[in-house]
């Protein structure tokens, strides 16, 4: 995983207005059935982890391990962030790609 690449396609969806960053966004997403994908910090406690995992698996949303919770923070332009979810799919396919690439 390219973590530059990857920080670009979240700025990218940040700036379209197709994240959801912080704890009340990404659990109303997923509640919601907006949600497209989610992005967890590497970095993120194991409690934290566990109970967005299985939320986002609840809600079928796939689920990838991302950059730190400051290289997500940054990359959205706010401060450091355990998870954020995409709610666009175009978005959330180019995300996917540049993770696995």
């Amino acid at each position: 995983m390219d973590n530059r690449q990857v920080a670009f396609a979240l700025g990218l969806a940040q700036k379209a207005g197709k994240v959801a960053a912080g704890d009340f966004a990404v659990r109303s997403a997923l509640n919601g059935g907006k949600a497209k994908l989610m992005l967890i910090a590497s970095d993120a406690a194991e409690t934290s982890r566990r109970e967005l995992e299985y939320l986002a698996k609840s809600a079928g949303v796939n689920i990838i391990t991302g950059p730190s919770r400051a290289e997500i923070g940054s990359a959205i332009g706010k401060s450091p962030r355990t998870a954020v979810v995409i709610t666009d799919n175009n978005f959330a396919v180019m995300i996917q790609k540049k993770c696995h690439d």
